[in-house]
């Protein structure tokens, strides 16, 4: 299976993750950016990424991805078929790919995507909004809700975990984690789900890249 676009993209990151989670060997292929050619184009029309290739499918978007993936390769499941369980993961999926998204574009678009790789100035108000109105709320919300397992749902790793964990990841690149001092098991909870197979190979060749490319700006 062929998955486009790079792995810096949450999205991307989520979709890959969860390919790993379920024992699958995804080929990472560039995507996105005017990147992919004939294959990447018939995978996602509409330039959108992560895009998927399984032999004569393919699909765009990362919550597409892991629904076909989860529906073809049901063992381990990584969303759960209890109705209550089911929900509270698409919940958590949905507050990455919307809120934790929003706090983390600002800050890792104009810290490191504008300035390195579109030759555009950093806007430093987003981001000091970003460190003050967006991400606050969420981290809170998640400092009373991780359980003392470490999982979000049902006490083991699902789709839940993997989509809050993919923003933060790509924000470890470029040095900004969370304040263990004030929000400690929301720390501990990021740095466990990050050590895993599914993410920490991956994470270390993206801030390699990262650090390769100039690393961030400094924040003002």
């Amino acid at each position: 299976m062929l998955l486009f676009g790079s792995t810096l993209s949450p999205y991307v990151r989520k979709a890959w993750a969860f390919g790993v989670e379920k024992g699958l060997t995804l080929e990472p292929r560039p995507g996105g950016m005017g990147r992919g050619g004939p294959a990447f184009e018939a995978a996602s029309p509409f330039g959108k990424i992560p895009a998927l290739q399984d032999e004569d499918f393919a699909i765009a978007d990362s919550s597409a991805i892991v629904t076909y993936l989860e529906a073809k390769f049901p063992d381990p499941a990584l969303i759960p078929a209890e109705a209550r369980a089911r929900a509270r993961t698409i919940w958590y999926d949905e507050l990455a790919d919307t809120l934790i998204m929003a706090a983390g574009s600002a800050i890792f678009g104009n810290r490191f995507v504008l300035p390195r790789v579109l030759n555009r100035p950093c806007d430093h108000e987003a981001v000091r909004a970003a460190h003050r109105d967006l991400l606050p709320p969420i981290l809170d919300y998640l400092e009373a809700a991780i359980p003392d397992s470490g999982y979000l749902v049902q006490d083991r790793i699902t789709l839940a975990d993997i989509a809050v964990a993919s923003p933060f990841a790509t924000l470890r690149c470029i040095g900004v984690q969370v304040d263990a001092a004030t929000y400690p098991r929301t720390a501990a909870y990021l740095d466990a789900i990050h050590a895993r197979p599914s993410f920490a190979e991956v994470l270390a060749r993206d801030c390699a890249m990262v650090a390769a490319m100039g690393g961030a700006v400094a924040a003002e």
